[in-house]
């Protein structure tokens, strides 16, 4: 029997104080009154005051295939009642099967990986794997990018908030990224002829040694709010990168498993085939997993050992094989692209509707508004972003942000659902912002 209201308000404070008392205070919380998730079921969150919600944030596009998936959490129960865990000191049938699925959907001759545990991690790996391939130490990364919490990744991050304590940046450097809406070259696309692309051959001239290591990149940039490039700027780069030796590494940590549409991995979507691929949050459907796959002449270049504890464990590569299965088996790279447009169509029409909507962009099921007090100004406004995230979770629907000036809305809900979820959606959001003034 559920708990009456008063007892479960009760244990929501309970829990919300505690985070407070002994959890680091950076670890930020969403609302003004946190939400304390008690289960899940597919595209639905329910709180600990039994209140349903239409998840359309996914944990930070990591539920890829539903809360609790069934098909999913069947494998995971029944592999952790045999091992759950023996280190990369042994190989188990669950990360081989994992690996050579991806070895089968990654694009080009990426066929080695390395198992981790997060994006970061991942993103390390990937790094350090560049410069030993090719002897150089210098990156090029883009502006407004965010690669994880290491040290490592924050210089490669591109974004203040995120940047803070003394990171030591030394050999990265930061190109323009193509950030349409708010060009920092103030030009206007197509006109423009994708001129941000050049910076990245300026910047690998002048504040690098010529011979960079990598450029690394997320096909569409996720805290940065969702960022999407024009269709030339990665192939225009590419050129670039291999003028001049580097690596092209392809940031898929929230771009991968399909959240695109139609292919598995954002880049993909540019046409560009990357020398590595990095990927987790989507790749098990909310098991802590991170991968970095590369070809086999260069993870034949690592140099000395390596290990990660927890890397490739039998459960969470059972959970992301059973992902990438779920996937397959329900069409849901079809899926994310057709749903995907008739979202799009409807946050056209809300931001018709609405003043405080300057910009709508994204691609299939990665879609995003950034708010703005007036449209000719395009003054952020993250007060109302604010607002409108707490008015959306009153009419029960759940959603995130973004953005240097944490003023965009990101959408990412799971990949199976349908035209119907995206219309309940769209009617919390309308009703969010008719109650948020600008």
């Amino acid at each position: 029997m559920a708990s009456p209201p008063e007892i479960a308000a009760t244990r929501t404070e309970d829990v919300v104080r505690k985070h407070r008392e002994f959890i680091w205070p950076c670890v930020t919380n969403y609302y003004t009154k946190p939400l304390v998730a008690e289960r899940g079921s597919m595209q639905y969150l329910w709180d600990l005051e039994g209140r349903r919600y239409l998840d359309f944030f996914g944990g930070i596009l990591t539920i890829s295939v539903g809360h609790a998936n069934p098909k999913v959490a069947a494998r995971v129960q029944e592999q952790v009642g045999r091992l759950s865990h023996c280190s990369t000191l042994y190989p188990t049938e669950a990360i081989v099967a994992l690996a050579e699925k991806l070895a089968q959907i990654t694009p080009g001759a990426l066929q080695k990986s390395f198992f981790t545990s997060s994006g970061t991690e991942a993103n390390e790996a990937a790094i350090l794997l560049a410069r030993m391939a090719t002897g150089s130490y210098d990156v090029v990364a883009l502006r407004h990018a965010y690669s994880g919490s290491s040290q490592l990744a924050k210089a490669v991050t591109a974004q203040a908030p995120w940047r803070k304590a003394g990171i030591v940046s030394i050999g990265i450097a930061h190109a323009i990224n193509p950030y349409c809406y708010r060009c920092p070259l103030g030009l206007t696309y197509p006109n423009c002829e994708v001129a941000c692309a050049n910076d990245v051959e300026n910047l690998i001239q002048t504040a690098t040694s010529g011979a960079p290591a990598a450029f690394i990149a997320e096909p569409i940039q996720g805290v940065g709010g969702f960022i999407t490039p024009p269709k030339e700027y990665f192939k225009i780069v590419f050129k670039i990168v291999k003028k001049y030796g580097a690596l092209f590494i392809s940031d898929e940590v929230q771009t991968g498993f399909g959240r695109t549409g139609r292919r598995w991995f954002g880049i993909e979507q540019w046409e560009v085939t990357p020398d590595i691929l990095t990927c987790a949050k989507g790749m098990a459907n909310g098991a802590p997993v991170g991968a970095t796959v590369t070809t086999p002449e260069l993870a034949n270049s690592f140099q000395g050992l390596t290990i990660s504890t927890f890397g490739g464990n039998p459960v969470t590569s059972v959970a992301a094989r059973a992902t990438i299965e779920v996937i397959e088996e329900e069409n849901l790279l079809e899926n994310a692209h057709v749903v995907g447009g008739y979202f799009r169509a409807r946050l056209e029409e809300l931001k018709e509707k609405h003043a405080l909507i300057g910009d709508v962009r994204g691609m299939g099921l990665m879609q995003a508004l950034e708010l703005v007090k007036d449209r000719s100004t395009k003054e952020p406004a993250p007060q109302q972003t604010v607002a409108v995230m707490e008015r959306a979770r009153e009419h029960g629907l759940l959603i995130g942000k973004g953005g240097l000036f944490g003023n965009v809305i990101r959408l990412a809900p799971m990949l199976n659902i349908s035209t119907t979820d995206v219309d309940e959606a769209i009617r919390a959001l309308d009703r969010a912002f008719a109650e948020v003034r600008p």
